[in-house]
């Protein structure tokens, strides 16, 4: 208290310069850097206050803090554009996904102007960089045998002529009984779940009642990585800072054991898989969207790796 105010008593002028970064905004060697990022906003919808208190505004906040305290500060955050949320908004309106994305991307661009969020870039996930980036990232797992091929039974509605990933697809939660849950997990008891194990199916689009066909998919192999993150994670929690819920879930993954988790959709609308047999197929959005703070970083400088594979600084 008593440094606080010393400091009032000598005023604004004796504050040190503001820190100038240069454009692009790097990493510069002997400060402190801090890089910072907010949840993507989904791109299907029009953002409202409790969107904005609940991520880019608290973001924004502590950017600001940042640049006030002179550490070299670059604050990004882009719209979320890929996977079946972005499908049905798309066939609600009329509109292709292309221009569903385009559309919602210049409005929450504008509101976040409005509000006068301090993004250093606001950028989004339909991007030539996203795809090479994240084909990189898939190529490198399949080197390292981090992959599985397997067989899948999903649901296929045989009127629209098409498997029914994710939110395309609704039925009754077989944990809770929840009546509106969707084909990837549900939203009360917030359990995974795979679209066969839906009771009552229905087709989002037609509400016609699907069949049970065989598709190939691509796993992560989260069982083999186990081993190294049982003991990453109990150092983690000993020395950061974990809220209890994310405490919770954690462990419950762990206790319950880490099983594959498909990383492939039978969609149109999403990054190409790279692999032959699997070319007409796109990544889970949930694969794909977090390397969009990668590659949205890489729209605004073409050394984003500076940012991001740059432990040292």
């Amino acid at each position: 208290i008593t440094a606080a105010a010393d400091a009032w008593a000598r005023g604004a002028t004796a504050l040190p310069k503001p820190w100038q970064p240069q454009k692009p905004v790097l990493p510069v060697e002997g400060m402190r850097n801090v890089l910072i990022t907010s949840a993507l906003p989904y791109v299907n919808n029009v953002p409202h206050l409790g969107n904005i208190i609940g991520c880019v505004l608290s973001a924004d906040t502590f950017a600001r803090y940042c640049r006030l305290r002179n550490w070299n500060t670059l604050y990004v955050c882009g719209t979320d554009e890929y996977g079946t949320a972005t499908e049905t908004k798309a066939a609600e309106e009329g509109l292709t996904p292309q221009e569903i994305c385009d559309k919602y991307n210049a409005i929450h661009a504008d509101i976040y102007r409005w509000f006068d969020i301090s993004f250093d870039y606001f950028g989004r996930t339909t991007t030539p960089h996203q795809t090479t980036i994240a084909q990189d990232i898939f190529q490198r797992l399949l080197a390292r045998g981090f992959l599985l091929q397997d067989t899948v039974e999903q649901l296929q509605c045989e009127d629209c002529q098409r498997f029914l990933a994710d939110r395309f697809v609704e039925g009754t939660c077989p944990f809770c009984s929840y009546e509106e849950a969707r084909g990837d997990q549900c939203d009360k008891c917030g359990k995974l779940i795979n679209a066969v194990e839906l009771k009552n199916p229905q087709c989002k689009l037609c509400r016609g009642v699907p069949v049970v066909k065989p598709t190939q998919h691509l796993f992560l192999d989260l069982p083999k990585l186990e081993g190294r993150l049982e003991p990453w994670l109990e150092q983690s929690w000993a020395t950061g800072d974990w809220t209890a819920n994310a405490r919770y879930i954690t462990r419950s993954w762990i206790r319950d054991g880490l099983k594959p988790r498909c990383i492939t959709r039978d969609l149109k609308w999403g990054t190409p898989v790279p692999l032959d047999g699997f070319r007409d197929k796109v990544f889970y959005v949930w694969f794909d969207a977090p390397i969009g703070y990668l590659s949205i970083t890489a729209n605004y400088t073409d050394q984003w790796e500076r940012w991001w594979k740059n432990p040292q600084q």
